[in-house]
């Protein structure tokens, strides 16, 4: 009966994280998947989350199934924390919002929505972008095309390129972009940058669907948060995925949501209803467990302090592996200008290898990064970060 069923090739993400696994290498280097890490190499359990997990158990009782959209405190958590409690897309209700599994699910149940209520619309993402969101869309049956982003040259932003294309696209059109933490480059907007884009995206009609899954990563909770609330501000209806896995460091928990930023509040009902209904269509509604550590962390005044201030620290030690991998390269190679490193935002650096130096670099020297030169730099810690820039170092050089 399966005989016509064509063997899956594997995401190329977790098929190198498992080759990195089965590596006998003592000292490896895994600088592939997209998890934080901390100092010591190890996922953390963030204090602020375990002390939220005791209080929701102390109260557990019975677990029906949440309604479609998901639990009611963790969705109006998720509008305060993306907008500001006093914002006015907030308190005129013509946001909908629905906690999702993951932010890959939030992304999946709008490309499904987009792709029937706006099916003539195709989607443009940019190039280039997680790899996942192409395979999402076009899974929707939506036309997915790519505008200029990431400068090789530089390591930089092509912002006049990226102006020029979505100026050029049909009313209507989907513009997928990250909020803040470009993945998989780093390379983000300026704020200016974004008062420049917003108002092309209103004045062509376009339709902004963003993805921030690294809130807090780049410059803080709030500063992460200025292009959502830039566009709200502005009047433009758009999409916003967002996760937690990262931010409190809870992957397995599939916590997200999807928000639809819409014209007003008798809109974002009927919106708010048909994410309900494909979502029903889907996987029928999302867990507890999960939603409710988040929801309890940012609604507790204690416990949403405790968690600044952990997602702070996670980010300054970020900042610190890029400053001594800039540092050391620069030491080896002094001709070369390393300084993107330090430019970059988040999580994630495009490296400048190639796929033949990303190849030597893992066989050569048991340090993995995708073949694309992404690095993740979480994946960096104070006993690796000196022999990653040595190696990267010796492969630049051929």
């Amino acid at each position: 009966m399966f005989q016509h069923i064509e063997p899956f090739a594997g995401d190329p993400i977790l098929s190198l994280n498992e080759d990195f696994q089965k590596d006998p290498r003592p000292n490896k280097i895994n600088l592939s998947i997209g998890i934080y890490f901390d100092d010591a190499g190890r996922i953390p359990v963030m204090e602020s989350v375990r002390r939220a997990e005791a209080l929701v158990v102390a109260k557990a009782g019975p677990k029906p199934y949440l309604p479609i959209e998901g639990a009611a405190n963790f969705r109006t958590a998720v509008q305060h924390l993306l907008f500001g409690a006093e914002h006015e897309a907030v308190t005129s209700k013509r946001v909908a919002t629905i906690q999702s599994v993951g932010s890959s699910g939030g992304l999946k149940v709008g490309a499904d929505f987009i792709a029937r209520y706006f099916p003539g619309s195709a989607v443009w993402v940019s190039d280039p972008t997680w790899d996942n969101h192409r395979s999402m869309f076009e899974g929707a049956g939506l036309t997915v095309n790519a505008y200029p982003y990431y400068d090789a040259a530089t390591g930089g932003l092509r912002f006049d390129d990226m102006l020029a294309t979505l100026r050029s696209l049909p009313p209507k059109s989907i513009v997928l972009m990250h909020a803040c933490c470009h993945n998989p480059t780093g390379v983000d907007l300026t704020r200016a940058q974004w008062d420049t884009l917003i108002p092309l995206l209103k004045e062509r009609s376009l339709i902004a669907y963003l993805d921030l899954a690294y809130q807090g990563f780049g410059d803080g909770i709030e500063a992460d948060a200025y292009a959502a609330r830039a566009l709200a501000a502005a009047g433009v209806s758009f999409f916003i995925a967002n996760s937690f896995s990262k931010s409190m460091s809870v992957y397995g928990e599939r916590c997200g949501a999807l928000s639809v930023v819409c014209p007003n509040a008798e809109q974002a009902v009927n919106v708010l209803g048909q994410l309900k209904f494909t979502v029903r269509r889907n996987y029928s509604s999302p867990p507890i467990h999960g939603g409710q550590l988040v929801a309890t962390v940012l609604t507790d005044p204690e416990l949403r302090a405790l968690w600044e201030s952990e997602l702070g620290a996670m980010r300054e030690r970020i900042l610190a592996m890029r400053h001594k991998l800039h540092d050391v390269l620069k030491a080896k190679m002094p001709e070369r200008d390393f300084g993107y490193f330090l430019s970059q935002r988040g999580m994630f650096s495009y490296t400048g290898l190639t796929q033949a130096q990303a190849d030597r670099l893992r066989e050569e020297h048991a340090v993995y990064v995708l073949r694309s030169g992404r690095m993740c730099v979480a994946g960096l810690n104070s006993s690796n970060v000196e022999a990653t820039a040595v190696a990267m170092a010796e492969v630049l050089n051929g």
